[in-house]
């Protein structure tokens, strides 16, 4: 008898029906993770394993987990989803642009928490209707007693019709 070597595969189909498609504004900070992972169901391993540990910098390890946020409603040239990563010390949501067929087009971290072992490093993001999105960036000592507001760093991006995402300023 002839063993089946082929390994199970998603259609890039399947990968995006685990991301809702919501309503624009959408904000994306610590507390909203708690509504994306009630609401939604959560990303199968195998997808992780097409769609989005091929294009991350270094491989997801056992302890990495990963939530589907949502989709981006209204992308008519390409399909455009944010997900929520967890890895040790770091959270981040991260917009992900690809084509029809899954292949990836654009990639960028739009906010999260991470810890550098001295500082901790926050991001809020807001993508807006006209798919303009706003990052305010803080950064506090782990020893500081309270976060200096002043400090803050506003970033503004833009996703593109042809699914880049780019910075405008």
């Amino acid at each position: 008898m002839e063993e089946n070597s082929r390994q199970p595969t998603l259609t890039f189909k399947d990968f995006l029906e685990i991301f809702p498609v919501v309503e624009l504004p959408v904000t994306l900070n610590d507390e909203v993770i708690r509504e994306f992972s009630a609401a939604n169901e959560p990303i199968p391993a195998l997808a992780i394993t097409q769609f989005i540990a091929p294009y991350e910098a270094e491989l997801p390890d056992e302890l990495t987990e990963f939530v589907a946020c949502f989709k981006i409603p209204e992308t008519h040239s390409f399909q455009a989803i944010v997900y929520w990563k967890a890895g040790l010390m770091t959270y981040e949501y991260t917009l992900a642009t690809y084509t029809d067929g899954g292949e990836l087009l654009d990639k960028r971290v739009l906010a999260g928490t991470f810890f550098d072992g001295k500082n901790v490093t926050q991001s809020v993001a807001i993508i807006e209707e006209d798919w303009e999105i706003l990052v305010t960036t803080g950064q506090s000592d782990k020893n500081a007693p309270l976060y200096d507001a002043t400090i803050s760093r506003i970033t503004k991006l833009e996703l593109l019709p042809e699914g880049q995402i780019i910075d405008l300023e």
